[in-house]
């Protein structure tokens, strides 16, 4: 199925930061189990979706807890599934928007992925020419939490060029002013969707440089999420209606994510009946969608705006067995309803909440199956976490 991050709502697991600022850097050391094979640390990427989930990007179809593994985004990989705006937007402007080109972790990652190359062999190489760097400070570099300033790191950012065959200066020339010494926090919209998502998650890739200030001029208060189930036991298609207060004066629009699990289920048709559709870019190596709304006005402090969307789903190849949303903050009310086909009922539906993802379930209760074939769960002051429903079909 899908998860997805609305507004403020996503999903993944949190690890601390690592800096290079001027502090020695941590000895070399693989990547931890299960974390190897991701675009923003390796050369892979780690995903998860065949149901929905919602967050401060959206929400996505997916297996409960797991992540699966995409290839690293290409720009021509980033394409135009809906944008209504009465003009046309090409896919690379979209995917600079979406990926923070022309900044030294963007240009980087594009580098490494053009190449073919892991942090481990590209920290090898640095090695063999006398630099030690460790996988952990090359994808804290790539991901934009920290930045080379020691000599030593410089010395291995005129290496990297060589190694990945970028003209001299390329990366040195989009570093920025020298960082605070000492481990820095990250903002509070990032610090919280890093509680709940985890570090390189599919929500962070994504969006790209736009993660560090995801959403970060609103909140959300309610929010209702409609699955609909075909035929086939697949995801059709999901609505969702979003209450968002405004945190601070002049916010104007909203980021949401939804990811899918089954390559072949993407996005065909996008409507927004609440806000206005600027942005909708679909990220085929992510199997993410990106979509940035408009209010139609800029909001006063406290001010709240609804923000409406519906997305037409192709065929999955599995059948949909959950559902889940990512939220970073407190939401008043969350209303979850699945409706299901009466071709593909389930025989047993449950309700589960995870403290994060990739955390195992708990608070799992049944739900019965109502007289429209659906499913619901209405969870007041719903706390931040992963939230999801279940089910199974019969033999």
């Amino acid at each position: 199925m899908s998860r997805r991050a609305d507004s403020d709502e996503t999903r993944a697991t949190a690890r601390p930061d690592r800096e290079d600022g001027d502090r020695p850097d941590p000895p070399d050391q693989p990547d931890p189990p299960g974390r190897g094979g991701r675009p923003d640390r390796d050369d892979r990427d780690s995903r998860d979706d065949r149901g929905r989930t919602a967050a401060d990007a959206d929400a996505r179809p997916d297996q409960p807890g797991a992540d699966a593994a995409a290839e690293p985004v290409r720009t021509e990989e980033a394409h135009i599934t809906a944008a209504r705006t009465g003009r046309a937007l090409t896919t690379s402007a979209l995917h600079a928007a979406a990926t923070g080109a022309d900044t030294f972790p963007a240009v980087l990652r594009e580098a490494l992925g053009r190449r073919g190359l892991s942090l481990e062999r590209v920290s090898e190489r640095l090695k063999a020419r006398g630099i030690t760097i460790s996988q952990a400070t090359l994808s804290s570099w790539q991901r934009g939490r920290s930045q080379p300033e020691r000599a030593r790191s410089l010395r291995a950012v005129d290496v990297l060029e060589e190694i990945l065959d970028l003209p001299a200066g390329t990366l040195r020339s989009l570093l920025g002013p020298r960082r605070p010494r000492g481990r820095t926090t990250p903002p509070g919209a990032e610090g919280a969707a890093l509680q709940i998502l985890g570090e390189d998650s599919v929500v962070e890739k994504a969006l790209g440089a736009r993660f560090r200030h995801f959403n970060q001029e609103t909140s959300s208060l309610m929010v209702h999420d409609i699955v609909r189930i075909g035929e086939s036991g697949t995801m059709s298609g999901f609505s969702t209606t979003n209450v968002l207060r405004a945190g601070r004066a002049g916010a104007d629009r909203a980021l949401f994510v939804l990811s899918f699990d089954d390559e072949a289920a993407e996005p065909v048709d996008i409507r927004v009946t609440c806000g206005r559709l600027a942005e909708a870019t679909y990220l085929k190596g992510l199997k993410s969608l990106v979509l940035e709304i408009h209010f139609g006005r800029k909001l006063a402090k406290l001010d709240t705006t609804v923000v409406s969307y519906a997305v037409e789903v192709s065929p999955s190849l599995t059948p949909a067995t959950h559902y889940e949303r990512w939220s970073r903050t407190n939401l008043h009310e969350y209303l979850q309803q699945v409706y299901f086909h009466p071709g593909a009922l389930p025989v047993d539906c449950h309700r589960y909440v995870r403290e994060k993802v990739g955390a195992p379930p708990r608070a799992q209760r049944r739900i019965p199956l109502g007289a429209a074939h659906d499913v619901h769960v209405l969870t007041s002051r719903c706390k931040p976490g992963v939230h999801g429903v279940a089910w199974e079909y019969g033999p």
